[in-house]
């Protein structure tokens, strides 16, 4: 197994099979396949941001994306494929029309993002379930580590839920993650935001 730095996108089809398996019943899960696609292709085209992927025989076992500015890489989406999540956002809106408030407020995420401090967002990480536990994720987050400038930003961020999700709490935990604070969204949610910080 390789961990690398994605430069090809002919793997974003897999990264998107690995999300929908990874996060399944979530509200970006929900937008569907398409709009995935221009997510994780966001994330490889935007200067600030990238996606570390486990590769073995040249299939995806698992995935990072990741931005060192998340307010604006959400710019960037907002600005060169508004028309392609108009369309997707649309016909979520036609499947369920309760989204519109959570669509409307994805639009301020660039806002909501900005910090007076710099520091990296893990934005999504996702292995293969049939791989799961053996590692992956923990070998992803160290080459992460190896490879960004720590002196540059004060901690690597991210979120997740607090409830019913024991198992990715735990392995945060044990990747040297800290738990900084506990929120609810206005959708009623309840996250957990962790920092790592060398």
């Amino acid at each position: 197994m390789k961990i690398l730095i994605l430069t090809d996108k002919k793997y974003i089809d897999e990264i998107v099979h690995i999300h929908l398996q990874t996060f399944d019943g979530f509200f970006l899960t929900f937008l569907g396949k398409g709009f995935l696609k221009q997510l994780y292709l966001g994330f490889m085209e935007h200067e600030n941001s990238n996606i570390i992927v486990a590769l073995e025989n040249d299939k995806v076992l698992g995935f990072i994306a990741y931005s060192e500015d998340m307010s604006s890489f959400y710019k960037y989406l907002v600005k060169r494929k508004l028309l392609y999540f108009g369309w997707y956002a649309f016909i979520a809106f036609v499947k369920k029309p309760t989204v519109l408030i959570r669509l409307l407020s994805a639009f301020k995420k660039s806002e909501e993002v900005q910090r007076p401090e710099k520091y990296i967002e893990l934005a999504s990480i996702g292995v293969m379930p049939t791989e799961k536990g053996k590692g992956i994720g923990s070998q992803m987050i160290s080459y992460l580590k190896e490879n960004i400038d720590l002196n540059k930003f004060k901690y690597i961020s991210l979120e997740t839920d607090a409830k019913n999700n024991e198992y990715v709490n735990k392995f945060y935990c044990q990747n040297g993650f800290i738990l900084c604070r506990t929120y609810e969204t206005k959708q009623g949610r309840k996250m957990n935001e962790y920092h790592l910080s060398e």
